[in-house]
Protein backbone atom coordinates (compact mmCIF):
# COMPACT_ATOMS: atom_id res chain seq x y z
CA UNK A 1 0.00 0.00 0.00
CA UNK A 2 2.92 2.79 1.09
CA UNK A 3 4.50 1.82 -2.12
CA UNK A 4 1.47 2.40 -4.31
CA UNK A 5 1.01 5.65 -2.35
CA UNK A 6 4.60 7.10 -3.15
CA UNK A 7 4.21 6.04 -6.76
CA UNK A 8 0.68 7.75 -7.22
CA UNK A 9 2.49 10.88 -5.22
CA UNK A 10 5.40 10.41 -7.55
CA UNK A 11 3.34 10.27 -10.78
CA UNK A 12 1.13 12.70 -9.77
CA UNK A 13 3.97 15.59 -9.37
CA UNK A 14 5.96 14.73 -12.45
CA UNK A 15 2.51 15.11 -14.17
CA UNK A 16 1.86 18.48 -12.51
CA UNK A 17 5.39 19.53 -13.37
CA UNK A 18 4.85 18.53 -17.08
CA UNK A 19 1.78 20.99 -17.34
CA UNK A 20 3.39 23.52 -15.18
CA UNK A 21 7.31 23.63 -16.52
CA UNK A 22 9.90 22.91 -14.04
CA UNK A 23 13.83 23.97 -14.03
CA UNK A 24 15.44 22.75 -17.61
CA UNK A 25 18.54 23.68 -19.55
CA UNK A 26 18.12 26.47 -21.54
CA UNK A 27 19.28 26.30 -25.69
CA UNK A 28 19.69 30.18 -27.09
CA UNK A 29 20.76 32.02 -29.55
CA UNK A 30 24.79 33.44 -28.91
CA UNK A 31 24.42 36.95 -26.71
CA UNK A 32 26.61 39.51 -27.59
CA UNK A 33 30.27 39.08 -25.79
CA UNK A 34 29.52 39.51 -22.49
CA UNK A 35 25.83 40.06 -22.32
CA UNK A 36 23.34 37.58 -21.08
CA UNK A 37 21.19 35.92 -23.33
CA UNK A 38 17.49 38.10 -23.57
CA UNK A 39 15.48 34.66 -25.47
CA UNK A 40 15.91 31.15 -25.37
CA UNK A 41 13.52 28.28 -26.80
CA UNK A 42 12.88 24.53 -25.92
CA UNK A 43 10.96 21.68 -26.56
CA UNK A 44 9.70 20.09 -23.28
CA UNK A 45 11.01 20.51 -19.74
CA UNK A 46 12.37 18.09 -17.15
CA UNK A 47 10.25 16.85 -14.58
CA UNK A 48 11.44 15.62 -10.80
CA UNK A 49 10.99 11.65 -12.19
CA UNK A 50 12.76 12.43 -15.86
CA UNK A 51 15.23 14.82 -15.99
CA UNK A 52 16.10 13.89 -19.75
CA UNK A 53 12.67 15.25 -21.63
CA UNK A 54 14.51 19.13 -22.65
CA UNK A 55 14.89 19.28 -26.24
CA UNK A 56 13.29 15.24 -27.00
CA UNK A 57 9.97 15.02 -28.74
CA UNK A 58 7.91 12.01 -26.29
CA UNK A 59 6.00 10.46 -28.36
CA UNK A 60 2.52 9.23 -27.08
CA UNK A 61 2.35 12.16 -23.97
CA UNK A 62 1.53 15.77 -24.64
CA UNK A 63 4.42 18.20 -25.85
CA UNK A 64 5.42 21.79 -25.13
CA UNK A 65 7.52 24.03 -26.99
CA UNK A 66 8.57 27.39 -24.72
CA UNK A 67 10.19 29.96 -25.22
CA UNK A 68 11.66 33.46 -23.61
CA UNK A 69 11.13 36.54 -25.94
CA UNK A 70 11.31 40.17 -25.83
CA UNK A 71 9.91 40.95 -28.90
CA UNK A 72 6.17 41.05 -30.62
CA UNK A 73 4.03 38.15 -31.45
CA UNK A 74 6.32 34.76 -30.57
CA UNK A 75 6.07 32.37 -33.19
CA UNK A 76 7.59 28.66 -32.96
CA UNK A 77 8.46 27.10 -36.23
CA UNK A 78 10.01 23.55 -37.24
CA UNK A 79 9.81 21.70 -40.68
CA UNK A 80 8.42 18.49 -37.62
CA UNK A 81 6.17 20.12 -35.63
CA UNK A 82 2.78 21.99 -35.67
CA UNK A 83 2.14 24.47 -32.86
CA UNK A 84 -1.20 25.31 -31.45
CA UNK A 85 -2.48 26.68 -27.94
CA UNK A 86 -0.21 29.44 -27.72
CA UNK A 87 -0.11 30.78 -23.84
CA UNK A 88 1.83 33.63 -22.24
CA UNK A 89 3.54 32.96 -18.74
CA UNK A 90 5.46 33.29 -16.92
CA UNK A 91 6.11 29.81 -16.22
CA UNK A 92 7.12 28.25 -12.49
CA UNK A 93 10.81 26.94 -12.52
CA UNK A 94 10.91 27.74 -16.26
CA UNK A 95 12.60 31.01 -17.95
CA UNK A 96 9.93 31.80 -20.20
CA UNK A 97 7.17 33.63 -21.09
CA UNK A 98 5.26 32.13 -23.89
CA UNK A 99 4.65 28.67 -24.56
CA UNK A 100 2.55 26.37 -27.15
CA UNK A 101 1.75 23.04 -27.57
CA UNK A 102 3.86 21.03 -30.21
CA UNK A 103 2.63 17.95 -32.60
CA UNK A 104 4.78 15.78 -34.66
CA UNK A 105 3.60 15.96 -37.95
CA UNK A 106 2.59 13.04 -40.00
CA UNK A 107 5.18 11.08 -41.74
CA UNK A 108 8.05 12.47 -40.00
CA UNK A 109 10.56 9.95 -38.97
CA UNK A 110 13.09 9.38 -35.91
CA UNK A 111 16.00 12.12 -36.72
CA UNK A 112 17.01 15.72 -34.95
CA UNK A 113 15.34 18.64 -35.91
CA UNK A 114 15.27 22.35 -35.65
CA UNK A 115 13.23 24.60 -33.39
CA UNK A 116 13.17 27.91 -33.51
CA UNK A 117 11.06 31.15 -31.97
CA UNK A 118 10.87 34.38 -33.76
CA UNK A 119 10.11 37.38 -31.46
CA UNK A 120 10.03 40.35 -33.39
CA UNK A 121 13.23 40.82 -35.12
CA UNK A 122 14.82 38.46 -32.53
CA UNK A 123 15.40 34.78 -33.37
CA UNK A 124 16.18 31.75 -31.50
CA UNK A 125 17.14 28.17 -32.55
CA UNK A 126 17.47 25.03 -30.96
CA UNK A 127 17.64 21.29 -32.17
CA UNK A 128 15.25 18.22 -30.41
CA UNK A 129 15.41 14.70 -31.57
CA UNK A 130 12.43 12.56 -32.18
CA UNK A 131 12.95 8.86 -31.17
CA UNK A 132 11.96 5.87 -33.76
CA UNK A 133 8.79 4.85 -32.83
CA UNK A 134 8.41 1.91 -29.81
CA UNK A 135 6.97 -1.52 -31.74
CA UNK A 136 3.42 -1.45 -30.78
CA UNK A 137 2.32 -5.28 -32.78
CA UNK A 138 4.05 -8.25 -31.98
CA UNK A 139 5.52 -10.02 -34.93
CA UNK A 140 3.15 -12.88 -35.93
CA UNK A 141 4.98 -16.40 -34.96
CA UNK A 142 7.10 -14.75 -32.30
CA UNK A 143 8.13 -16.30 -29.05
CA UNK A 144 5.77 -15.44 -26.20
CA UNK A 145 7.55 -14.85 -22.87
CA UNK A 146 6.19 -16.61 -19.96
CA UNK A 147 3.81 -18.64 -21.90
CA UNK A 148 5.55 -21.81 -21.66
CA UNK A 149 5.95 -22.00 -25.26
CA UNK A 150 9.11 -22.05 -25.27
CA UNK A 151 9.83 -24.60 -22.18
CA UNK A 152 11.90 -28.00 -23.71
Amino acid sequence: MRKTVVFVVAAVIGATTLAGPASAQQSTAPAPSGAPAKGSVQLNVNTAINQTLVDKYVRDAPNVALAKCEGASPAFSSPALTFSNYTPGPFMGTDANISADAALKPGIGAGTYPLTVTCGDQTYRTQFTVPAPQVSKVPSGAAKAGDGSMAG
